[in-house]
């Protein structure tokens, strides 16, 4: 039996605002006291501090973190909330936007007591290796821009081998 869905999309928008409002407490409130939240093939975040914890990850990784509250369905016993991320990754300040869903198990208490959520990881992980290129890219300019007395490689015009056979 399908159950009203009214009061789990207040639950869900209030949700939403939690995750905008870059409090990772707030999004672990909606959690009972030993909730879970597994994302994509991860191991399981359980417990409140264990949630907030990821929900800082995030909200690290996209300062500027937006949420969107799509939509809502049933799915059997579970409840599927859909969202839509939108926010800069700080490695790279390149704007990005994935969707996915989380799919809620509620306790007796009304809070989430499990929750499985899935977004593309291709995406996320083709951001994230962009910005450890740009990285590694930026480090290298520096290096070789510096001095060599403070360890760069500026002005540096043969190799250690050739100053030694001069």
């Amino acid at each position: 039996m399908a159950q009203n869905l009214d009061p789990l999309r207040d639950f869900a928008t209030r949700y939403t605002v939690a995750w905008c409002s870059h409090n990772p407490e707030a999004v672990a409130a909606f959690f009972s006291t030993n909730g879970s939240l597994k994302i994509n093939d991860g191991p399981p975040s359980v417990g409140r501090a264990a949630i907030a914890e990821t929900a800082q990850s995030f909200m690290t990784a996209f300062p500027d973190l937006q949420v969107f509250f799509d939509d809502l369905k049933q799915n059997g016993s579970r409840v599927e909330y859909r969202w839509t991320l939108a926010g800069s990754h700080t490695g790279t300040g390149k704007k990005v936007r994935i969707s996915g869903f989380e799919s809620w198990k509620f306790s007796s208490e009304g809070l989430v007591e499990d929750s499985l959520g899935h977004f593309d990881a291709v995406e996320y992980t083709r951001i994230r290796d962009f910005a450890a290129a740009i990285c590694r890219s930026r480090w290298l300019v520096e290096l070789h821009s510096r001095p060599r007395a403070l360890g760069g490689l500026h002005g540096q015009r043969e190799s250690p081998a050739e100053r030694s056979r001069a």
